[in-house]
């Protein structure tokens, strides 16, 4: 008897790397753990992203020895799992679809972001998808630069480059869950520098596709970047 199969319909799976230490901080603790108008870095940028209504589910990679994941309420949340975190944001991403291999299709989409982009929105993730859902390799929400980039050496300019053609990756960034667990895996075997998930699909010679994001979707790095980000929350 014939047996017609019935296409799969991908699912979004989101991925919220949350193991590293935020040096440049220079706080008693991890940034996704600092005090944001009342909850934690982290748990702003997973309320966002929960607001977004697209979700099969969100894994979020936190070292082993983390304190302060399992005491915050979201980490309780029905839609919320947990996977061990790496050294490297990309082992901790890789460890998320992993985790994943038994509950999703390598063709679901992988959406990951960072855990101190807390500004997110529903909207910016909403139409990313839109977007991105019927494009076979994914792409990354950016934004085009504006100011004038030199290169340089020591202290001394050597060039002006050409911004024209230069975007600044943001997150989240969408890309089919087993391509891109494959795709780490190559680039872990190779001893490749994957400083983002796109740039693991590129060492495939692949070529992800650019969303534009916004500009106030900024990624907490230094102290001033909290207040920021706390005025950028409290806009309606």
């Amino acid at each position: 008897m014939l047996q017609i199969s019935t296409p799969v319909t991908p699912r979004c799976w989101g991925i919220v790397p949350a193991a590293g230490v935020g040096k440049r901080m220079a706080a008693d603790r991890p940034k996704q753990y600092l005090p944001l108008l009342g909850k934690t870095v982290i748990e702003h940028t997973l309320e966002r992203l929960l607001a977004a209504g697209v979700w099969a589910g969100i894994v979020v990679a936190v070292s082993p020895e983390d304190p302060y994941w399992p005491d915050l309420p979201i980490a309780g949340h029905p839609l919320i799992h947990t996977a061990p975190g790496g050294k490297e944001r990309a082992d901790s991403v890789f460890n998320a679809l992993e985790y994943l291999q038994n509950q999703a299709h390598d063709e679901d989409w992988a959406l990951v972001h960072d855990a101190a982009r807390p500004c997110i929105t529903a909207s910016d993730v909403q139409r990313m998808i839109t977007r991105l859902q019927h494009e076979p390799v994914g792409g990354i929400l950016a934004l085009p630069v504006h100011d004038t980039l030199k290169r340089v050496s020591g202290d001394a300019i050597t060039a002006t480059i050409d911004r024209s053609t230069i975007w600044r990756a943001l997150t989240p960034q969408m890309f089919r869950l087993g391509a891109l667990r494959e795709a780490l895996r190559e680039a872990a075997a190779n001893g490749s520098l994957v400083t983002d998930e796109a740039s693991a699909l590129e060492l495939k010679g692949l070529q992800p596709k650019i969303v534009e994001g916004r500009p106030d979707n900024l990624k907490i790095t230094r102290p001033e970047d909290l207040a920021l980000a706390a005025f950028y929350l409290e806009q309606p």
